[in-house]
């Protein structure tokens, strides 16, 4: 058989690759990429979407669809051997998009296209397509003369590989580290099976006592239940200088900040923006920094009283618990045992009544629900044995898409939870195909005699993630590079998942996923009233934290400059002069992981998750007015949002579902901010 990434089947053939496969295939992929490309600057007489812009169409999601299996791989079973090969072949890959997007040759036909009779007679996708090219090679500078070429091209090289290198200090730093705890009198407080993973991840290393790591699964029960303050201190410090110089040399991501930084802005000035932030911005809704900080500072505004008063309820309850002085290491414990005080139940009550089949089963309930599908368990070839795979299809059982599910934390996994692309829909005059998505998260996995259970903040990352699953596999939009979230906006990406997550708290909705583990009885209607008066507890602190990063990464990204070479530490910590009311210790080392601003696609972008939650929150609003489970709402909002992708701008989109442009009121009322 040919080199299974190559494989131009519905489905990857995971049980095949391994790392040696993927330089050959991509020497093969970018080589008939290139060649295709000399052909069609070299095409004479008339140029049309069909015999020019068509074939790149389908030369881009070939490109995507082999790399996006190597990347996924890369980031849930990492080895030396495939970490290697992904590096290797990044650095070609970006060196192949950096010469396309800077030919000036392919520019001027995109050009020549557009000016062309012919324009006016593509469809409006296709309009789209063509405007979004031509501002990507501007964006690649294809302006630029010979020498700012050369330069912009080894600075996107550079870029590539110190972000991946930054990603990859953060997944070493947290395998690296890991706590055994030999006494179970210092585990007091910490709920039984949490102390039994422990115990069995112990004996899998056939050491004594107890193994505790910094993969969240085991670090938060520790920082949230654990009585022992000298044991959360400890993992608490290892956790708040991963990859930093206080956790050693090895996995030390500050010079790697800098070197990112000042990359960023001299990219920046070569296609003559002001800094990073400006350039960033072109593909976002949001159109200038004044615009963002303004949005972030008039929501911290709105925030801080209430934030203020949850941080003075704090200090108070930590006296009863005999903490005089209230540390960051002590925030998620107090916190927890106020919760439990003030509403008379615990987290861990709570995530009895949600384990994992109780909880796909409401979650898929809800979609099938309001968008009328139905999502069946299938089969495909996986790279984990924990993985899973389902069809979403319409009534008439017409397949729509498929996803993969990875739901636990393990070794060699990056942490967090994301979905991503493994096919996009597309119909072009050759083949068509229908959306594959990976969705990946890192809960608990189950022990040996119980499954997996999910807290309800679990529940809400999965929702979470779905949403963005469906944004992907519900397009109706055939053209590749606008078909799901392709196109859409940064700023408006997370508008389906924020969406999502309302669901999490609507009786209708839980009633039908919460079904105690052992006892098998549903989830009492009082306890549920307790969670949603518990919802928007700290919820003032909560919503400062996340303005907290949006102007860190706002402001960072607009102030570095060649003069102002920013310390992003004293930064931080100027940011929460103005707005924190809550301080971690100066040996806390956040920047240093904060990986979806050096790693991963937010950077000048963070504000977004705040920024969407005022698009979701009103969106959902919608359904509180119509009715939660509405068939009817849903169906607009699939047809008017997920359904088309990045067809049109975001604003058109939620204007055409909610009849208006968005309010924060929703927002503000969802959070108690009222």
């Amino acid at each position: 058989m040919s080199n299974p990434i190559l494989y131009r089947g519905s489905l990857p053939l995971f049980d095949q690759i391994n790392a040696d496969h993927i330089s050959p295939a991509m020497k093969i992929i970018l080589s008939d990429a290139n060649n295709l490309i000399s052909s069609l600057k070299n095409k004479t007489g008339l140029i049309s979407w069909e015999n020019f812009v068509e074939p790149i169409e389908i030369m881009s999601e070939k490109i995507s669809r082999a790399w996006g299996q190597i990347e996924h791989l890369n980031a849930v079973i990492n080895s030396s051997d495939l970490r290697k090969a992904y590096n290797e072949n990044l650095i070609k890959l970006t060196e192949f998009y950096t010469n396309l997007s800077q030919d000036e040759l392919l520019y001027k036909k995109y050009r020549t296209l557009k000016e062309s009779f012919q324009f006016k007679s593509i469809t409006s996708s296709q309009k789209r397509i063509i405007n979004n090219v031509l501002r990507e090679f501007k964006l690649g500078g294809v302006e630029l003369n010979t020498n700012d070429k050369a330069r912009f091209k080894t600075i996107q090289g550079k870029l590539a590989k110190l972000s991946t290198q930054f990603e990859e200090n953060i997944l070493d730093a947290t395998n690296q580290f890991s706590l055994f705890v030999i006494d179970i009198n210092e585990l007091k407080g910490i709920p039984e099976e949490n102390i039994k993973k422990a115990r069995e991840d112990a004996l899998k290393e056939k050491k004594e006592g107890y193994k505790f790591t910094l993969h969240f699964p085991s670090y938060l029960p520790v920082m949230q239940y654990s009585e022992n303050r000298a044991l959360r201190e400890k993992l608490y410090y290892a956790y708040a200088t991963r990859a930093s110089e206080l956790a050693g040399p090895s996995f030390d991501n500050t010079q790697l900040i800098d070197e990112i930084l000042a990359l960023r802005y001299e990219s920046a000035k070569l296609l003559s923006f002001k800094n990073f932030t400006e350039m960033s911005l072109v593909t976002k809704m949001a159109k200038s920094s004044e615009e963002v900080i303004h949005f972030l500072m008039d929501l911290a505004n709105k925030a801080k009283p209430f934030a203020i008063k949850d941080m003075g309820e704090l200090k108070l309850f930590s006296k009863t618990l005999g903490i005089e002085k209230l540390e960051a290491w002590d925030i998620a414990y107090v916190s927890e045992k106020l919760r439990q005080d003030k509403y008379n139940f615990s987290e861990n009550e709570v995530k009895q009544y949600f384990p994992e089949s109780s909880v796909l089963k409401g979650l898929f309930k809800v979609v099938e629900t309001i968008f009328k599908l139905k999502i069946i368990k299938a089969d495909a070839l996986i790279w984990h044995k924990d993985v899973s795979f389902y069809s979403i299809k319409h009534d008439d059982d017409q397949l729509i898409g498929q996803f993969y599910l990875d739901l636990y934390a393990r070794n060699h996994k990056r942490g967090g939870a994301w979905m991503d692309e493994a096919i996009s829909r597309y119909k072009n005059s050759f083949e068509s195909s229908y959306p594959v998505a990976f969705l990946t998260c890192n809960f608990t996995s189950p022990s040996d005699n119980k499954p997996a259970l999910f807290s309800h903040d679990d529940v809400i990352t999965l929702f979470h993630e779905f949403g963005h699953g469906l944004h992907h596999m519900l397009t109706k939009v055939d053209d590749y590079s606008i078909s799901g979230i392709k196109g859409v906006e940064w700023d408006a990406v997370e508008l389906p998942s924020q969406f999502m997550e309302n669901f999490c708290w609507e009786w209708d909705v839980v009633k039908h996923m919460a079904q105690h583990v052992d006892t098998k009885e549903p989830l009492p209607k009082a306890l549920f009233d307790k969670m949603v008066e518990a919802k928007n507890f700290q919820s003032g602190m909560q919503t400062l934290r996340q303005i907290e990063f949006s102007l860190f990464d706002i402001r960072l990204h607009t102030e570095y400059n060649n003069k102002n070479k920013i310390n992003s530490l004293q930064l931080l910590e100027t940011i929460r002069d103005e707005i924190a009311i809550l301080r971690p210790p100066s040996w806390n080392r956040f920047p240093n992981s904060f990986s979806h601003i050096f790693a991963g696609g937010y950077a000048a972008g963070y504000y977004s998750y705040k920024w969407a939650e005022v698009l979701a929150s009103d969106a959902f609003s919608l359904f509180e007015e119509e009715g939660v489970l509405s068939s009817k709402v849903g169906q607009k909002f699939e047809n008017e949002i997920l359904a088309k992708g990045g067809s049109r701008p975001a604003m058109e989109s939620f204007i055409a579902f909610r009849g208006r442009k968005p309010s924060v009121d929703a927002l503000l009322r969802h959070s108690g901010m009222t």
